[in-house]
C-alpha cells in the first residue's frame, strides 16, 4: 500500500477516536442539562465513532499494515446554549468528511482501488452524518427554542438506539 495511504489511515484512526470523545463530551453537557434525548443521541454517535475507529484499524490489520495509536486530545470545546454542541457537532462531521475526501483523493491518485472501495461507505455515512447535524439545528431552530418543542425533540431523540455499522470487512 501506498505509503501515504497508509499514514491518512492510522491517523483516522485517531480523528475517529477523538470525534467519540467529543461527542461524549457532548453528552455530557446535555446530561448536565436533564436533556437526556439530546444526551442518548450524542452517546449513541459516540459509540459509531468509535466503531468506525476500530474499522479503520482492522482494514490496515487485514492488509498487514502496521497500526500505531496515538493519544486522543481533550475535546476543547465550551457550550452556552443548547444550539452550541449542535453547531459544533454539525462543523465536525465536515471536518471529518474533509478527511476521508482526502484519504480517497490520496487512495486515488495511488491507484490504490481497494482502498477507495473501502471508503466508499465512510463517503456515503459522512452525507447522512451531515444530514443529520444539519436537520438538528434547523429542527432546534424552528421548534426548540419553545420549551415544549424542546421537550418533544428531546423525547424524540431519547428513542433512537444503537446501530451497528453495516459495513462488513
Amino acid at each position: 500500500m501506498n505509503e501515504q495511504v497508509a499514514k491518512l489511515l492510522n491517523e483516522q484512526i485517531n480523528k475517529e477516536l477523538y470525534s467519540a470523545y467529543l461527542y461524549l463530551d457532548i453528552a455530557n453537557y446535555y446530561d448536565e442539562l436533564d436533556l437526556d434525548g439530546y444526551a442518548n443521541y450524542y452517546m449513541i454517535q459516540a459509540q459509531e465513532e468509535r466503531d468506525h475507529a476500530l474499522l479503520f484499524l482492522k482494514y490496515m490489520q487485514i492488509n498487514g499494515l502496521k497500526v500505531t495509536l496515538e493519544a486522543i486530545g481533550k475535546p476543547d470545546k465550551t457550550y452556552a446554549s443548547v444550539l452550541d454542541p449542535l453547531e459544533v457537532a454539525a462543523e465536525h462531521e465536515r471536518y471529518v468528511t474533509a478527511l476521508i475526501n482526502n484519504i480517497y483523493h490520496e487512495a486515488h491518485q495511488a491507484r490504490d482501488y481497494r482502498t477507495m472501495k473501502f471508503l466508499d461507505w465512510f463517503v456515503d455515512e459522512q452525507m447522512e452524518e451531515e444530514e443529520n447535524a444539519d436537520s438538528m439545528i434547523s429542527r432546534y431552530k424552528l421548534f426548540g427554542q419553545d420549551p415544549k418543542g424542546l421537550y418533544l425533540l428531546d423525547q424524540e431523540y431519547a428513542a433512537r438506539v444503537y446501530t451497528a455499522p453495516s459495513l462488513v470487512l
